[in-house]
């Protein structure tokens, strides 16, 4: 062994044994800590004011500080508010509180305080903490309001839901001038379109709330409104009448159609108006895989569409092989929507389909494109080499972590708190510990080879999420060993390979699921490395023979493996051997797999950019881009995704279906 690489296996054992050192010396304190947080969870203030004495010189003290002023934050003053950020200087708890009261400031309208503690907060990454400060940068001419106005404007478009402080600044706004009613029923639009009609309430009513009524109306029975209605000359009535038309789209792009072909409607509505209508129309068709979608869309002009809109448009095209509405699409997409690598990759293959102006020029500015996003790092990106005919291969790794920067990750107060809260199994609070360490601590976050550093010291601790996430922030250096880990290997590799799994799958959709967290748990129910559910938990069980198995054994690793490959491997099965169906049914149930093939013959490619759920979708590229990365490792040879991409269309009919999938 060379010298350096056994000074740096010191540093890393030292490491090791530091924090196991802290750990066994704070020990008596890890109960009372525990405590602590079932207390905060019941609201018991008086048993956290009892306890917090018991974790002082702890690790996670901050946390306990955290926990004890959080559950009184309405009532403190702010003098003892103050005194607890100072108690907590420097840690993310500090931040998460200013946070937290930054946003009760501005809700109890308390602009002195809020003004005087805003510039001490680093994270800054609150939408609506931004809205105010931004109404309050406008009032003291510190900011030009039209500016400010814009910015609020964007973030209150991208709020999911009603809120207070993008609201309240918008409400600021319109009553200056600065805003224009359009803005409030864009907001309104967006709201209705996501299924959000709280939010849409709350928009029209800082217009009028005299209004509110009828939009409630509408959003209870839009057929009968759009029914009753004969004339749309007021801006109020236009707008209410695309409102209509957008709730009736939920639930039935065809009624919503037939609605809007009505002369009135063409008469009266303006070509913005409609063309809005149009897209919401054609997206909820297109997210319903109908052949008509793209007919819906060609209704309205690109330019009146709103981005999700025209990126469905842009799937129905691929679907119906219609690249000229591909291209016209993804050109009428805002500059940072184009240019993201999904949009990028399906221009180039536009501009090589329709090869304009001619062949040899559609090459050049296929390649090019392809060109600024080929790389190994995601689906699209791979699916970019493969265009250019390079094949996955493995990255070479950077230049290994220095003792120097391993010890400075080691001693980073930050992280060994959130390494503390993991053992403790205080996962959640471990993890955002962990992200605000090497993201948001010191403004642009940490350099990449700290970041090399720090998803070193994760993967040391078998910390295998943080590992993955910290080290994909690095934009040069790509560490496949970090970001692609392979913990129990033996066991993955060995299951697979007995029931006839390529590994590689396997090991994709774990990174996907999970992150190798062997006690992960979704909001669902889904559980252990693989998330499985626990129906289909039972289900698998019987079927290979686990006759002792109990509900609790799922997040057994070894068991977990044993069912969730198995399982795998029978919609494998079940689909005939296609990975793009086999994940979108691991992820989102057989029966939606199946309905989603039904149609024409499509490439893997395209088939699974239309796939309808935004999460499944994503999931399904994201298992097949680590599916090929991981292949590349384990074989240590070039690698196609295209290959496992294959084609999708119905099933063939000689094949039978496994009804008992669950």
């Amino acid at each position: 062994m060379k010298l350096g690489s056994m000074k740096q296996g010191l540093v890393i054992i030292m490491a090791a044994l530091l924090l196991q050192g802290a750990a066994w010396a704070q020990g008596g304190a890890d109960a009372s800590l525990l405590a602590m947080r079932d207390a905060f969870r019941r609201n018991n203030t008086t048993a956290l004011d009892a306890l917090l004495p018991e974790v002082r010189g702890h690790a996670l003290e901050p946390l306990a500080r955290y926990w004890t002023i959080k559950s009184r934050l309405e009532t403190s003053a702010p003098q003892d508010i103050r005194n607890a950020l100072a108690q907590m200087a420097g840690t993310y708890w500090e931040d998460r509180l200013r946070n937290d009261w930054l946003l009760h400031l501005g809700k109890t309208r308390d602009w002195a305080n809020f003004e005087a503690e805003l510039p001490h907060y680093r994270m800054n990454d609150d939408p609506q903490v931004q809205c105010y400060a931004l109404m309050l940068d406008a009032a003291a001419r510190r900011r030009p309001t039209d500016e400010a106005a814009r910015q609020t404007a964007l973030r209150w478009h991208a709020q999911p839901d009603a809120d207070d402080g993008c609201a309240i600044a918008a409400q600021a706004f319109l009553n200056s001038g600065h805003l224009a009613p359009e803005v409030a029923w864009q907001r309104a639009r967006l709201a209705l379109d996501a299924n959000k009609p709280r939010a849409a309430i709350q928009a029209v009513a800082l217009l009028d709330p005299e209004w509110v009524p009828i939009l409630e109306s509408i959003i209870r029975d839009p057929a009968a409104y759009l029914d009753d209605k004969f004339t749309a000359i007021r801006p109020r009535t236009k707008e209410l009448v695309t409102l209509a038309a957008i709730r009736l789209a939920a639930n039935d792009p065809a009624a919503a159609a037939e609605a809007m072909h009505l002369k009135r409607w063409v008469a009266q509505l303006n070509q913005e108006e409609r063309s809005w209508a149009w897209g919401v129309i054609g997206r909820r068709a297109a997210r319903k895989l109908q052949p008509e979608a793209l007919a819906y869309f060609v209704n309205g002009q690109d330019q009146h569409m709103h981005d999700e809109h025209l990126a469905w448009k842009a799937r129905a095209g691929l679907r119906a092989g219609a690249w000229g509405h591909v291209r016209d699409a993804i050109a009428a997409m805002s500059e940072p929507r184009r240019q993201q690598p999904t949009w990028v990759y399906w221009r180039a293959r536009a501009i090589l389909a329709l090869r304009e102006p001619d062949a040899i020029a559609a090459t050049a500015q296929a390649r090019e494109l392809l060109g600024s996003i080929a790389s190994t790092r995601g689906f699209h990106e791979q699916l970019a080499l493969e265009a250019l005919g390079r094949p996955v291969v493995v990255p070479p790794p950077p230049a290994p972590v220095t003792e120097t920067e391993m010890a400075a990750a080691v001693q980073n107060p930050g992280l060994q708190r959130a390494l503390t809260a993991m053992r403790l199994g205080l996962r959640s609070e471990g993890v955002r510990e962990w992200n605000y360490s090497v993201g948001l601590h010191t403004p642009g976050g940490m350099g990449e080879r700290e970041l090399l550093a720090a998803a070193r010291l994760a993967c040391q601790n078998g910390v295998w999420d943080r590992c993955i996430n910290t080290s994909l922030r690095t934009a040069l250096a790509e560490d496949h060993a970090q970001r692609f880990p392979m913990p129990f290997q033996r066991e993955v590799v060995q299951r697979a390979n007995s029931i006839g799994l390529d590994p590689a799958y396997v090991y994709g959709l774990i990174r996907q699921e999970s992150r190798f967290v062997t006690d992960a748990r979704s909001g669902v129910g889904a559980s252990g490395l693989m998330q499985v559910m626990p129906a289909t938990a039972r289900w698998t069980a019987r079927k290979i023979g686990l006759t002792d198995f109990r509900p609790h054994h799922i997040t057994d690793r070894d068991t977990n493996i044993a069912i969730g490959t198995a399982y795998l491997k029978f919609a494998l099965d079940d689909f005939e051997g296609s990975l793009p169906l086999a994940a979108a049914a691991y992820n989102a149930g057989p029966g939606r797999s199946r309905t989603w093939r039904e149609g024409p013959v499509l490439d893997g490619d395209i088939w699974t950019e239309n796939i309808p759920f935004d999460e499944t979708r994503d999931y399904v590229q994201k298992v097949l881009a680590n599916t090929t990365t991981y292949a590349a490792i384990l074989t240590a040879q070039p690698q196609s995704l295209r290959s496992r991409l294959g084609t999708v269309g119905p099933r063939a009919t000689a094949a039978p279906v496994n009804t008992d999938l669950p």
